[in-house]
């Protein structure tokens, strides 16, 4: 069975950092932020040291103590054993199914905003969105199976169009406010939070747009010198990803009404009234194909780290042997990386199936932030567990050592354990809520109970193997 340390390590400082940007910094949430009204803002500020800080502050961490291929399934299984880890991985895996077509299909809609009429008249079109989602998913997953550096600068290219596209908005927001005053008042009272389940969908959903620091590590044995790039990788990209989603929201809300930026489209549609109104109306061509560039990377940077984790599994005999085969000449984990793109494309026909194009993106988004947020209920608990364990010198602990990082695990867990309830909240103007909720839940159940019996398949398997070989 090949091992990891047959890779090529080739990621350096700046290209993970790059890679951060692309799987983080997606534009779609600042939209979505926005048309909640300038409470939004308090919203972020609490993801912010109640999710993102600690979540970052864990993997640094436990990267450092477990830097090999693999990620969140190496920290579970080393803090709970097997199961718990192949669940976590399994759980990551599936909730980044949804997730690559539901970020295909905010790219797709804000590339039409650069056709102009025939742009529009695509908008409704499932079978565009879809085609779309396909042929990126497979250009994708042929690029990172080719090897790591073709891989890696497509997500060092695509990371450029949230980072330029989040600038140009911050400054066209500056200009309209100076201009002609803000449209939205942000005032004490507005900025208050209040409690709605429209509001509370939409908290999640914040909450969630800062999840994706944990996807590097899952590639540890391609990065130089991980313990040192890791952290300081997280360090960067994180400020650029904060500024960028509070200052890109607040632009939003102190240019348009919040009404006007809600949808996949939402986004652009900010832009694009920003700019008329600016008088810069050629500006919205560029910026549609940047947020659209946003949306590649951000499905390139999940396929290329997730499918890292059935290749580690695929090692420990918990999923057929092949998928922890590297491929002799391009030496890149080829199986797991393709079984993984097709599995996506699988997952962007069956979410456009029966329902409109704003409908399967609501089912998108809400099946990847359920089921991407079980596996984070590991990390933080494998921190905690840890910590009495003894490390090397040179390993990096959270600042304030084994108090501060339980501190920290804690405030992860219980915001973690919020933001899975609220993500099945069924919206205020949902026909049938309850088959909502029941769509929603009852699919990750399936997806999760189906890892559930594959893993008990192959340990039965490897019981009776090794059986057989001790007679």
């Amino acid at each position: 069975m090949p091992s990891p340390a047959e890779l090529k390590r080739t990621i350096g400082l700046r290209d993970l950092t790059l890679f951060y940007l692309a799987a983080v910094m997606s534009v779609r949430w600042t939209a979505m932020a926005a048309s909640a009204g300038p409470s939004v803002l308090v919203i972020w500020i609490a993801a912010l040291f109640c999710f993102f800080v600690p979540l970052a502050a864990c993997v640094m961490e436990l990267s450092s103590r477990y830097p090999q291929e693999g990620g969140l399934y190496v920290w579970s299984r080393e803090a709970f054993g097997d199961f718990s880890g192949f669940t976590a991985a399994w759980a990551y895996w599936m909730s980044n199914l949804p997730y690559l077509p539901g970020v295909l299909y905010f790219g797709a809609a804000s590339v039409l905003f650069a056709l102009g009429s025939r742009g529009r008249e695509w908008s409704a079109s499932p079978g565009y969105f879809m085609w779309f989602a396909l042929i990126w998913i497979a250009a994708i997953t042929v690029m990172n199976i080719l090897g790591v550096n073709a891989g890696k600068w497509l997500n060092n290219v695509s990371s450029m169009g949230g980072t330029i596209s989040l600038a140009a908005l911050i400054l066209l927001g500056a200009v309209s406010c100076w201009r002609f005053g803000a449209v939205t008042p942000i005032t004490a009272a507005s900025l208050a939070p209040h409690w709605s389940v429209k509001n509370a969908i939409f908290w999640s959903s914040v909450f969630f747009a800062f999840a994706g620091v944990e996807m590097g590590s899952a590639m540890g044995d391609e990065i130089k010198q991980p313990r040192r790039v890791i952290p300081l990788a997280i360090l960067m990209g994180g400020c650029v990803i904060v500024i960028g989603y509070v200052a890109g929201t607040a632009s939003l809300l102190i240019a348009l009404p919040s009404g006007a930026v809600s949808g996949p489209e939402g986004f652009m549609n900010g832009v694009g009234a920003l700019s008329s109104h600016l008088g810069v109306g050629w500006m919205l061509v560029p910026l549609a194909l940047l947020v659209g560039l946003n949306g590649v990377g951000g499905a390139a940077a999940s396929l290329s780290s997730t499918s890292r984790l059935p290749f580690v599994a695929g090692i420990d005999h918990y999923l057929p042997s092949a998928f922890g085969k590297i491929h002799p000449r391009f030496r890149t984990p080829w199986v797991a990386i393709g079984v993984y793109g097709l599995a996506a494309m699988g997952m962007a026909l069956f979410s456009q199936a029966g329902t409109t194009v704003h409908g399967a993106y609501d089912v998108l988004v809400s099946m990847a932030v359920l089921t991407e947020f079980l596996p984070f209920l590991f990390v933080f608990s494998a921190i905690i567990r840890v910590q009495g364990r003894p490390v090397s010198a040179d390993v990096r602990r959270v600042p304030g050592g084994r108090p501060v990082a339980i501190v920290l695990a804690g405030v992860g867990l219980a915001s973690t354990l919020l933001t899975i309830v609220l993500s099945v909240i069924p919206a205020d103007d949902d026909p049938h809520p309850a088959w909502a909720v029941v769509k929603v839940a009852g699919a990750t159940a399936v997806l999760v109970g189906a890892g559930i019996v594959v893993f008990l398949i192959e340990r039965r398997r490897l019981s009776a193997s090794f059986s057989l070989d001790m007679k």
